[in-house]
């Protein structure tokens, strides 16, 4: 039989928690410090729930809860990521006893910084999600009646396929990214809804549209359907905001929770623009 070695470390009692809160957007953020009794094998959201069990700080002042964002709670919808202990990571599978390693005197929770915060640690992630439609990250249809069997795809597609369809929005590699920089807009006292989200969608339309949309970009153009519209793709991409606006800081891949090869795709949308670049001018 082989003996396990007792715990060398004796578990702490109580875990305090630091979590920076906002009220609103465009409100002033502050910290506030939390202290809750540990358990073993507890992940961020369970946190995060007794937090809004006790409703109070570490000083016995009665708060509102915490508001944070979950959903699948198996590292699958991508809504809960937050930066943990100053790294940005999915919160449902953020083990405590592991960031207590990382640091034993607190847990630190904020809101990602590259989106504008809607109420402590919940952000509004409309411009991730508008970077997928200017790449039109779909396969287009135009019925849905019965087309008979489609185009094989080779074994090899599949196989550099499948890691970019795990691609779950979670904002992580625009997170990490030096070139995707924080875009937030006020409406103003006349301006109307339509003319806020239009104003809105042509500030993200000059911002950079992020190693998720330029990966999900090579997805759909290596895809037998798919690639009808790899034109028009490759022409976004070539555009304000596109791949050229990558500074190869290589931190979304070395981030991502789902250990997407982001580099690659960004060297392959790289070749394939320059392609078309160069077609379209002996083209002229």
């Amino acid at each position: 039989m082989i003996a396990l070695e007792p715990s060398t470390k004796k578990r702490p009692e109580f875990i305090n928690v630091r979590v920076r809160r906002q009220d609103g957007p465009g409100k002033e953020p502050y910290w506030e410090l939390h202290k809750i009794k540990y358990e073993p094998e507890l992940n961020v959201i369970t946190v995060l729930m007794r937090l809004a069990q006790q409703a109070k700080t570490s000083d016995g002042k009665s708060v509102a809860p915490v508001s944070w964002d979950c959903g699948c709670l198996e590292e699958v919808c991508g809504s809960c990521t937050m930066l943990i202990n100053g790294r940005v990571r999915q919160s449902c599978s953020a083990l405590v006893d592991q960031l207590l390693k990382e640091n034993s005197d607190e847990i630190v929770l904020e809101p990602m910084s590259k989106f504008p915060v809607l109420r402590d640690l919940m952000v509004d992630r409309q411009r991730l999600f508008s970077g997928l439609k200017r790449v039109q990250a779909w396969v287009p249809v135009d019925s849905y009646y019965n087309l008979g069997p489609g185009e094989r795809i080779p074994r090899e597609t599949q196989e550099q396929n499948y890691p970019l369809s795990q691609c779950m929005s979670c904002g992580c590699c625009l997170e990490a990214c030096p070139q995707y920089t924080k875009i937030e807009l006020t409406q103003g006292a006349d301006e109307s809804d339509e003319a806020f989200e239009a104003r809105k969608e042509a500030e993200f339309s000059e911002g950079f549209v992020g190693a998720h949309a330029i990966s999900q970009s090579m997805l759909f153009n290596n895809h037998p359907t798919g690639k009808t519209l790899a034109n028009e793709r490759l022409d976004t991409l070539m555009g304000p905001g596109g791949v050229a606006a990558c500074g190869n800081a290589q931190n979304c891949v070395s981030v991502c929770p789902k250990e997407i090869p982001l580099t690659t795709s960004i060297a392959r949308a790289g070749r394939a623009t320059t392609v078309r670049a160069v077609t379209k001018w002996l083209n002229k």
